[in-house]
């Protein structure tokens, strides 16, 4: 999911924690972000804004959790409107 709003844009994906590598891989279901931490204390989430903070980047700041805080299906607010990252990441959702 990729829909804009007014502070941003809100991005639903999965996540897959313990990966061996930080990525994001499309599939016929959506967006996949891959990831190298555990999902134990948090871990997961904050290597998960860590990673997006540098692939898109924009500050870690701009980056909130919305839903999902412990589930592997997530829902981020990426708080921007910079063109570039806009296109970024519609260009990741296929929009």
């Amino acid at each position: 999911m990729f829909k804009k709003t007014e502070t941003g844009v809100l991005i639903s994906f999965k996540i897959s924690p313990n990966a061996s590598k930080n990525e994001i891989i499309k599939t016929d279901e959506g967006v996949k972000i891959k990831i190298t931490a555990q999902p134990i204390d948090g871990k997961a989430n904050k290597a998960l804004v860590e990673f997006l903070s540098k692939y898109f980047k924009i500050p870690k700041t701009s980056i909130e959790i919305v839903k999902g805080h412990t589930s592997k299906e997530k829902t981020l607010l990426l708080k921007t409107d910079k063109p570039e990252t806009l296109a970024n990441i519609s260009e990741m959702f296929d929009f």
